[in-house]
Formats: C-alpha cells, sequence, structure tokens
C-alpha cells in the first residue's frame, strides 16, 4: 500500500515507520511545510520522497493526515477533492467534531474515516517518532456509519498493523471523554509548570529538588503550543466544563487545609484513590 503522510512528526512519522516495519506500507510520500522535517524523515526511513500534496495524493492509496487540528480542518476538504473512490483519507486528530463538521457535506465524505491513536509525548518532530509507540494503546474511529465500507477497512487493517485495540465512537462522545481524559491533564500540566515557575526563582534549585512525582506531573507542559492551542479551542466548551470541575476540587482541598479539616483531606484523597481500580495498580 502507498501512502502520503502530511505531517511528518511524532504521531505521523510513529505511524509511518510502525506500517512500515509490519510490510503494509509499500512506499509512504511525505507531505510537510516543514523542509528540514521533511529531510530529516527521509533521513530516519519515515518516508521514501518528499513530494508535493498534488502528487503524492495522486499516487497513493492511503492519506494520513497528522498534522494539528485547526489545520486538518482546513486542509480535508482539500484533499477530499484530489480523492476518488478508491482512496482512503483518515487523520489523527485529538479533536473529532470539528475535522468530521468540517466535511460533512462533502461529496466525497465516505472515503474519509475519523480516527485518534491514543498516544503522545511532549516531544515533536520526525526524530521523536517511535516505531513502537502505539502498541496495546486504544484506537477510536469516530462516526463509522459515514465512511465507506472498504475505507473503513483501510483504517482498521491500519489499526491491526499499529497494534491497537479498536473502540467505535459518535465524535461529538469522543471530545467529550478526551477533554476529561487528556486535555485537562495537559492544562492542569500547564498550570502546575506555570505554578511552580512563578513562585519558585530560582531554577537550580527546581532541578536539584524535582521528584519523580513533580516531573511526571509537568511532563505534558512540555508539549508545544502549536498543537495544543488548537485541540483547545476546538474543545472549548467540554474543556470548559471539565476545567470548572476541576477548580471546584482544588477549591475543596484548599478549603480543607485553611479549616484545619483533616477529616475532609483524607476523604478527598481516599475518594481520589478510586482511581487504582479503574487504572489499575501501577
Amino acid at each position: 500500500m502507498k501512502i502520503t503522510l502530511i505531517g511528518v512528526g511524532l504521531i505521523g512519522g510513529s505511524m509511518a515507520l510502525k506500517l512500515k516495519a509490519k510490510g503494509l506500507a509499500s512506499y509512504v510520500y511525505g507531505v510537510d511545510q516543514n523542509e528540514a522535517h521533511l529531510t530529516e524523515a527521509q533521513q530516519l526511513g519515515i518516508i521514501d520522497e518528499m513530494a508535493s500534496l498534488e502528487y503524492a495524493v495522486a499516487h497513493s492509496d492511503l492519506v494520513i493526515l497528522a498534522i494539528p487540528v485547526d489545520a486538518s480542518r482546513e486542509m480535508l476538504p482539500l484533499i477530499l477533492n484530489l480523492v476518488d473512490d478508491t482512496q482512503t483519507v483518515m487523520d489523527a486528530g485529538s479533536t473529532k467534531e470539528g475535522i468530521v463538521d468540517a466535511v460533512k457535506d462533502h461529496p466525497k465524505r465516505d472515503r474519509f474515516v475519523a480516527f485518534h491513536p491514543m498516544w503522545g509525548t511532549e516531544n515533536s518532530g520526525p526524530k521523536s517518532a517511535l516505531s513502537e509507540s502505539f502498541t496495546g494503546k486504544a484506537a477510536v474511529i469516530c462516526d463509522r456509519e459515514h465512511s465507506a465500507e472498504d475505507a473503513l477497512k483501510t483504517v482498521e487493517l491500519v489499526a491491526e498493523n499499529l497494534d491497537m485495540h479498536l473502540i467505535y465512537m459518535k465524535a461529538q462522545d469522543h471530545d467529550i471523554h478526551t477533554a476529561y481524559i487528556s486535555h485537562i491533564s495537559h492544562i492542569t500540566s500547564y498550570a502546575l509548570a506555570n505554578t511552580v515557575l512563578e513562585k519558585e526563582r530560582e531554577e537550580d534549585t527546581i532541578f536539584q529538588l524535582a521528584s519523580s512525582g513533580f516531573s511526571s506531573t509537568v511532563r505534558l507542559a512540555k508539549s508545544h503550543p502549536e498543537m495544543w492551542v488548537p485541540i483547545f479551542k476546538q474543545n472549548k466548551e467540554n474543556v470548559l466544563d471539565v476545567l470548572n470541575e476541576h477548580i471546584s476540587q482544588l477549591r475543596k482541598f484548599k478549603s480543607a487545609l485553611e479549616k484545619d479539616n483533616d477529616e475532609l483531606l483524607e476523604e478527598l484523597i481516599r475518594n481520589a484513590n478510586k482511581i487504582r481500580g479503574i487504572l489499575g495498580e501501577k
């Protein structure tokens, strides 16, 4: 299968490496605004050839759109204008409702499959791509009833070769759930990093005293705004909903400390401990 990879960074690059290793991708065309990333991706074996969008799409069976979600909304209709009824287009964005709405009336809508591989790191660029990144992780396909059967099977085959397990849901539901388990985590990490940077002015002290707990909690704060500002904007209502609840929970901890209410503090912590049963003992 010949593939066009639009966006040769962390997510797209990791997908391409795995699909090539599995033998599903026989040839990968790379399309990216960043010339340095294209050169690096070719040197790393992520892509086989740099190409224009039109040329790459015309010579591919599958188009993978792995760019920030605001750019995906703009590019997806243009890509669908270029494909025929034998080609498949999929994205890898962290929000879905806005993307599917952008092409809901497009005559080639059925050639598109809305896809979200549930994995990512704070790193970016081709050098961050890892072949085994998606193994054992969840892959979400949204609004599958709007995709042609053969296009859907192609993307299911991609997920299988990425060694992911598939989940199907509505785009609207997807955005609600990702606000709870992904998007709020990033906002919390950014806020904590800003809090520490504001209150602790001695950078050496932060470095010397940072525990593994602190480091893991603020790891996501290293994620780039070019990716996350569009995600927060596109999922604004859901993110605001969960953010309001998060602020409410913080106020409970603040109140318990202010009033020396040890019983409430213990209750809040014990209630939070219930997450162990959901995520498993780790």
